[in-house]
């Protein structure tokens, strides 16, 4: 691809970027209907690698809830256990040291959380621009491939229509070809009789040649 060429592409994606700012659009890869689409064009590499990552993003969003969710039951059970200790329902031995891990278990929670919050809370603006990309792709690819039947259905009617003109005027042709040969046969009959046209063989008889036929 020329420079000039790459330039436009960026420009058409980036003007289709702008006017779909705001839109809310369906995550295209969870989307049934968007799968048999390329039943009708194929599919394209980068569409294929987009929607690799579309659904990697998904199940890394998927696992992150998991996770995050684990993570503040345990942290729930370390927070009451220190709670218990310190209201003196918990009489274990070593009670301080048992608390001070908790304390230590629970910061770990507490930066594992903060981790996961941050990639959790920016991965579905990530989501969104793959998703966009995604829908700008599916859309070029799918208005290239009706351009392309258009072309295809228009060259197809120009036949239809040459054929129809074309028929129309072999039909006349036949009509006045077998129009001439009744007209020359009646003569050959009016001026020779039927005696002598009897001797030559049926098949130059226009009307047994058009019975033949049907």
């Amino acid at each position: 691809m020329t420079r000039r060429r790459k330039k436009l592409e960026q420009d058409k994606k980036e003007k289709y970027r702008q006017a779909l700012k705001g839109r809310k659009i369906p995550i295209l890869t969870l989307d049934n209907k968007w799968h048999k689409l390329f039943t009708q064009t194929g599919t394209t590499r980068e569409i294929e690698a987009l929607s690799q990552k579309m659904n990697e993003l998904l199940k890394r969003q998927g696992r992150l809830g998991t996770d995050m969710k684990d993570i503040r039951h345990v942290k729930k059970k370390l927070m009451d256990a220190i709670v218990n200790s310190m209201d003196g329902l918990d009489k274990e031995p070593n009670i301080d040291r048992k608390m001070d891990e908790s304390r230590r278990l629970i910061e770990e929670c507490n930066e594992k959380l903060n981790v996961y919050e941050e990639e959790y809370l920016a991965l579905p603006k990530e989501i969104e621009e793959i998703n966009q990309k995604l829908m700008i792709c599916t859309m070029e690819l799918c208005y290239d491939k009706m351009r392309r039947n258009t072309e295809e259905i228009n060259v197809i009617a120009d036949w239809i229509t040459k054929t129809r003109v074309e028929l129309k005027q072999k039909i006349l042709l036949k009509q006045d070809d077998e129009i001439a040969n009744q007209e020359l046969y009646s003569y050959m009959h009016d001026i020779f009789g039927a005696e002598v046209l009897e001797i030559f063989d049926m098949e130059y008889n226009p009307a047994a040649q058009q019975a033949d036929r049907k």
